[in-house]
């Protein structure tokens, strides 16, 4: 019997350990990713130090102001998910929550316009020029910013 035991206290360890060595890096940031140093954000070229804790704080706002919205949007997907399994879905309820997850995910997505309009003001033309010329923009990577993931 402790033998059983241990062989299976060390297999829960080596999973353990596997998995945490898998999900190190956190999502994005495998091989090939386009990501910059921060989560969301493309390499901006030549950055300053004061242009970088600027951004910083910046993507920092932004966050602290979307985290309560991809939390309620979370537990609105999570209910909508729980009426569609009922024996029979409310087709209003349904509706309703599903116009309600649209309207979080279009605030979010304009949150993510506005700070990438923000950073922008941070940046000089020749650094905002070297973006587009190298294919990045920031419209669509900011508006991930801070999802980890697929909502």
């Amino acid at each position: 019997m402790k033998k059983k035991t241990i062989i299976g206290l060390s297999l829960v360890l080596a999973v353990a350990l596997t998995a945490t060595i898998a999900f190190a890096r956190g999502p994005g940031f495998g091989h090939g990713s386009s990501m910059g140093p921060a989560y969301g954000t493309p390499a901006i070229p030549n950055l300053t130090a004061e242009q970088s804790s600027k951004i910083q704080a910046l993507q920092k706002a932004n966050l602290d102001e979307i985290t309560p919205l991809q939390q309620d949007l979370l537990n609105k997907k999570t209910e909508l998910r729980s009426l569609w399994l009922t024996q029979n879905p409310d087709q209003a309820k349904i509706t309703a929550l599903q116009k309600e997850i649209l309207n979080l995910q279009s605030k979010l997505q304009e949150k993510g316009t506005n700070l990438s309009l923000e950073i922008r003001k941070v940046l000089t033309p020749e650094q905002q020029a070297q973006m587009a010329a190298s294919g990045h923009s920031m419209g669509r990577g900011m508006a991930k910013m801070g999802r980890m993931g697929r909502w």
